[in-house]
C-alpha cells in the first residue's frame, strides 16, 4: 500500500479500510466498510508532517472504530435474535392443528321400498378426528367413528334382523364462523364426504350376509367450547345421508335412501 509522505511505514488491517487522498484539505479520507452497508463510516484525519504523530492518531482512530464496528455487531446479533425469538413465538401460539374424541348418539330414519320396511335401532358410539386450521375462516378435517345397532327388516313372508358393527370414516371441510368477541365460544359448520362400512361380523345367523360399505354424504356443524389454551369442550351434530344396506341380500333390499342423526359432545386439544 502506498500512503504517500504523511502515511510512510504504516499498516492499516481492519474489515475493509479505502483510503483516499484529501488532496485540497491536507486531510486522509478513510471509508470503512463492513458487512452490513449501515455501519460504513467516512472518515476525515488529519494528514500530520510528523510520522510518529500521525501513526498515533490514525492507530487511535482505527482502534476506536474497530470497537464501535464491534458494538455494532453484537446489537445487531441481539436485534435478530430477539426478533426470530418474537417470530418464533407467534408460530408458537398460532395453534393450527387439534384432535378431537367425542361421544355419539345414532339415529337412522326408517325406510320403505321393494315392500321392504327396515329401521335400525337407536345406538350410540364414539368419534375421533384430526383438523387442521388453514386460516381463520377454512379448516379441514379427517374423523372416524364406530356404533354397533341392528338393522330390522319386515318382508312379507316375515322379519329379519342383522347386527352390525358400524365404521365410519369421513373427511370434511370446515368454515368457521364470525361470533361476538364477548361470546366465549367458536362455531362452525362442515360438509364432506365418505364411507360407513357395516361388517355383521359373527352377529348374524342369516346365512350369506356379508360386510357392505356405502358412500355418504356428511354436513352439520358445531361450537368448541375454549377451557384452556389448549383444550376446549365440543358439542356439535352431523347428518349422514347414504344408501341403506341390504348386506348383499337382495331379498333385504329397499333401494332407498336413508338419513342418520348424529349428535355429539366431547373433548379437544389443540397444538
Amino acid at each position: 500500500m502506498a500512503h504517500g509522505a504523511c502515511l510512510t511505514g504504516l499498516d492499516i488491517d481492519l474489515l475493509a479500510l479505502l483510503y483516499i487522498p484529501w488532496l485540497y484539505s491536507g486531510n486522509w479520507l478513510f471509508f470503512v466498510t463492513s458487512p452490513d452497508p449501515a455501519t460504513s463510516i467516512l472518515l476525515s484525519i488529519p494528514c500530520y508532517k510528523n510520522p510518529k504523530e500521525e501513526n498515533k492518531m490514525l492507530k487511535y482512530s482505527v482502534s476506536a472504530l474497530s470497537q464501535n464496528l464491534g458494538n455494532l455487531k453484537r446489537n445487531a446479533v441481539f436485534i435478530t435474535g430477539l426478533i426470530a425469538l418474537l417470530i418464533s413465538g407467534a408460530f408458537a401460539q398460532e395453534q393450527r392443528s387439534e384432535i378431537s374424541i367425542q361421544g355419539t348418539g345414532f339415529y337412522t330414519k326408517d325406510a320403505t321400498g321393494n315392500a321392504v320396511r327396515q329401521r335400525a335401532t337407536d345406538t350410540g358410539g364414539f368419534l375421533v378426528g384430526y383438523r387442521y386450521r388453514f386460516n381463520r375462516w377454512l379448516s379441514a378435517e379427517a374423523n372416524y367413528g364406530f356404533d354397533r345397532n341392528t338393522q330390522q327388516f319386515f318382508v312379507p313372508a316375515g322379519f329379519a334382523s342383522i347386527r352390525s358393527d358400524v365404521h365410519q370414516t369421513t373427511g370434511s371441510l370446515l368454515v368457521n364462523l364470525p361470533h361476538p368477541a364477548r361470546l366465549r365460544l367458536d362455531p362452525y359448520v362442515l360438509a364432506g364426504a365418505g364411507a360407513l362400512t357395516f361388517n355383521p361380523g359373527g352377529n348374524t345367523l342369516i346365512a350369506g350376509a356379508d360386510t357392505q360399505t356405502r358412500a355418504a354424504f356428511v354436513y352439520g356443524g358445531g361450537a368448541d367450547f375454549p377451557l384452556t389454551h389448549h383444550f376446549s369442550l365440543r358439542a356439535e351434530y352431523r347428518g349422514l345421508v347414504y344408501k341403506t344396506p341390504d348386506f348383499g341380500l337382495r331379498a333385504l333390499n329397499t333401494d332407498t335412501v336413508t338419513h342418520t342423526a348424529q349428535p355429539s359432545a366431547g373433548i379437544v386439544f389443540r397444538f
